[in-house]
């Protein structure tokens, strides 16, 4: 019985996992699709039995502050928006970001008051949804309540990985994936993820060496991706858990 020559069990297997790449890749699209559907058909429902006011805002601009009278929710059209409280020494942390199809103003509901401070990164849109309109249509709509439930489900299950999900919304945002523009500075982003101005200026600098990431321009924030495939390699590796080394 002839055996099987080894470089040809290697061709077999490398081109099983460009197939098993290819599907999976395949399997993202569309649901990167199928996701950026229900945003545009929960937006429709929104603007056709709601009648919404639309406001634009610009980069500073503040949706709603904390300590604010809750009476409104603000769905997403356009933009990135952060969401930030003031610490007891008065320094800024950034809790959230929201992108399109995103929900503002959920904190306000239980207390009956913004818990923190909603502003635009960019020029952007909001639908601006009076809370008792949504409640009173839903009785005659029942898929606004739907909406309404599917929205505080996803907040809540992206709560779980602040990084991940900062990934996740950056794809289905409608963004380019080989070039993004960080709309917030290196100390808004060490703010957010807990880290120093210093570490996230090192870990950016380490992706760049590693030609993971490059800048298009020296101090600017425009970032291109060479290689998408490699830091989504580098993304997976780095949420691998590290094995403990065995004691001696």
């Amino acid at each position: 019985m002839l055996g099987t020559a080894p470089h040809s069990t290697a061709r077999s297997e490398a081109a099983a996992a460009l197939l098993s790449s290819l599907r999976r890749g395949d399997a993202e699209e569309l649901e990167d699709q199928r996701a950026s559907r229900q945003v545009a058909d929960n937006l429709r429902l929104l603007t056709e039995r709601l009648e919404p006011r639309r406001r634009v805002v610009h980069a500073g601009d503040v949706v709603y502050a904390a300590g604010e009278r809750f009476d409104t929710l603000y769905v997403l059209t356009s933009g990135c928006f952060k969401l930030v409280n003031v610490t007891a020494d008065g320094r800024e942390q950034v809790v959230s970001l929201k992108f399109r199809g995103d929900w503002l103003g959920f904190d306000g509901i239980a207390a009956g008051a913004y818990a923190c401070d909603a502003v635009a990164m960019d020029t952007g849109e909001v639908l601006a949804i009076r809370y008792d309109h949504l409640l009173s249509g839903s009785l005659a709509c029942p898929e606004l309540l739907t909406v309404l439930h599917e929205a505080m489900s996803r907040e809540i299950g992206r709560d779980r990985d602040s990084l991940m999900s900062v990934c996740t919304l950056l794809a289905k945002s409608g963004m380019r994936c080989d070039q993004i523009t960080l709309r917030m500075t290196r100390a808004e982003i060490g703010n957010y993820l807990g880290m120093t101005l210093e570490s996230v200026s090192r870990a950016l600098s380490k992706l760049a060496r590693g030609e993971v990431i490059a800048f298009a321009e020296k101090g600017r924030r425009d970032i291109r991706i060479p290689d998408v495939a490699a830091l989504t390699r580098f993304i997976q590796r780095s949420l691998e858990p590290v094995s403990a080394t065995p004691l001696q």
